[in-house]
Parts: structure tokens; C-alpha cells; sequence
């Protein structure tokens, strides 16, 4: 008696693109798995999801701007608080306590376009950052300072509503210059919560 042997090839095809990129494009792709048969009938089988990766595991996951309401403090450290209204950003620091002030409605600040401002006060022992973000795509999610004393991640407040900007801080342990520069913090990066950048401040060294 002749057996007949009959052989299925399988080809499964699957491809991923993960991974942050600029302000303007990054995008995972996923190809269909395909599984065909050999000699006989062609059989169908069914089609298994592919699991979900990390990267779009953490992107489900990833924080959003604490929301606050026109004029609740919001506490750093004790005597570094930020409050925001519809105008702007206020904020106070421990080596001054009284309030200052950045507009978002004196012409000085483009909402349409990327941007991030940068505040700097300090004592010996602490630096008190804090800043603008706006007019990026998506929603901010994510804020790292590149500083003397290495990278600092900060936290987002914003008004309800996406009204288009909102405001980081963050603080740091003072470290002096040793190498004449007098910026502490050298750069500024917001991320969307896709990992994308939402807007970035260089400043010179």
C-alpha cells in the first residue's frame, strides 16, 4: 500500500514599527498574517491577533496632565506652589513668596505653534523649574529637564477643556558650575503619550 504524505507550508507574516519619533510622524504598523496550504485544497485557518507590544501597552497606559481648576495652588515643595487661571501661569518660590506672572494672552506666546518657556529660581540646596508648554499635537503626557545635576522628570497641570497649553515644573538639588556656563538646565522636552515630542526648549551652553 502507498501512503501519501501531504505537507503544509505555513508562512506567517508579521511586521512591527515601534519606537518614539519627532514632532511629526511616528506610527506602528502591523502586516496581516497570511497562512495558505500545499498539495490539496487550500485551507483558511483563523487568524490569531498579534499580541500587543510594550511600547503600545505603555502608550494606553501613559499619564496625562493633572487637571486643576482657575486659581488651585498646586504644591511643589513647601513655599514653591503654581496656580493657573485663563490668562496664565502663576507661580511663587521660597526665596520669593510673592506671586509672578507669565501670560498666555499677551501676544508674547504663538498657541499654533510648538513651544516651551523655562522659569529658573533657587536656593543652595534646591533649583525651582517650571515653564509654559503649547500648540504641540496631541496630548502632552511626559516632561524631562536635562540639568546639572542630570535628568530631571517633572509633572503637567493644565486648565479643563485642552485649552492648547498648560504648565510643567520640577525640582532639582542645586549643583554649581564648574565649567563657566550659567544655564542649570541646558533643555526641555515634552512628550505627547505616544512618546512623540510635543515641543522642546535648547538652550546655549
Amino acid at each position: 500500500m502507498t501512503r501519501t504524505l501531504k505537507y503544509l507550508a505555513g508562512a506567517v507574516v508579521t511586521a512591527a514599527v515601534a519606537g518614539m519619533a519627532t514632532v511629526s510622524y511616528a506610527a506602528p504598523a502591523t502586516a496581516p498574517h497570511e497562512i495558505s496550504g500545499r498539495a490539496g485544497t487550500a485551507q483558511a485557518l483563523p487568524v490569531q491577533a498579534a499580541p500587543a507590544t510594550a511600547a503600545v501597552t505603555a502608550r494606553k497606559h501613559a499619564p496625562t496632565p493633572r487637571v486643576v481648576a482657575p486659581g488651585e495652588h498646586v504644591t511643589a515643595v513647601p513655599g514653591f506652589e503654581l496656580w493657573l487661571t485663563p490668562e496664565g501661569k502663576h507661580w511663587t518660590t521660597p526665596g520669593d513668596p510673592e506671586p509672578q506672572f507669565r501670560s498666555v494672552v499677551d501676544g508674547n506666546i504663538d498657541l499654533s505653534s510648538p513651544g516651551v518657556s523655562l522659569q529658573s529660581e533657587g536656593t543652595p540646596e534646591r533649583v525651582h523649574l517650571s515653564g509654559l508648554y503649547y500648540g504641540g499635537k496631541g496630548i502632552a503626557s511626559t516632561v524631562e529637564i536635562e540639568t546639572r545635576a542630570g535628568t530631571v522628570r517633572g509633572k503637567l497641570i493644565e486648565l479643563a477643556g485642552r485649552p492648547g497649553w498648560g504648565v510643567w515644573y520640577a525640582t532639582a538639588d542645586a549643583v554649581p558650575a564648574d565649567d563657566g556656563s550659567w544655564h542649570f538646565a541646558s533643555k526641555v522636552t515634552v512628550r505627547d503619550t505616544k512618546g512623540r515630542v510635543y515641543a522642546s526648549l535648547a538652550l546655549p551652553r
